[in-house]
């Protein structure tokens, strides 16, 4: 199925479990079954989902300081649910380039979410990236 595919389904799952408060363990099932997805496809999904679980009060308080003046209740379902997934990606995904991580979630809000929704992952996104690039004694303020 491959990585493109792969992180649109978890961008998917993200979402789900955002507006569904059912159980977050059968609702990646039940996504799991209706993809018929490889070892390394399915390992990568799940590590997306759970890891964005596992860090997202870091994650979120991130897209928030990012996202100058838009509080997370203001941003749709849709934008956090790839905000999330790109920002762990940068961060705590040491085998995908950064750039890679910004194109692909660029290309999922241009294709699920509103007109703006690309500039405005993609604005969010370049700053985590370029503060994630600066050396450890950097002012991440300057960016």
């Amino acid at each position: 199925m491959g990585r493109r595919a792969s992180r649109e389904i978890a961008m998917k799952l993200l979402y789900q479990l955002e507006i569904q408060k059912d159980s977050k363990e059968e609702q990646v099932s039940n996504t799991l079954e209706q993809h018929d997805l490889n070892d390394k496809d399915r390992e990568y999904t799940l590590d997306i989902v759970d890891g964005v679980f596992d860090n997202r009060e870091e994650i979120d308080r991130t897209i928030e300081k990012y996202s100058k003046g838009w509080r997370l209740s203001r941003i749709s379902k849709v934008d956090l649910a790839i905000l999330r997934l790109g920002i762990y990606e940068i961060c705590y995904r040491k085998d995908i380039p950064f750039t890679v991580s910004i194109n692909e979630a660029v290309e999922l809000a241009k294709n699920y979410s509103g007109e703006e929704s690309g500039s405005f992952v993609n604005g969010i996104l370049g700053k985590v990236a370029k503060v994630k690039l600066l050396p450890v004694d950097g002012n991440e303020d300057n960016g």
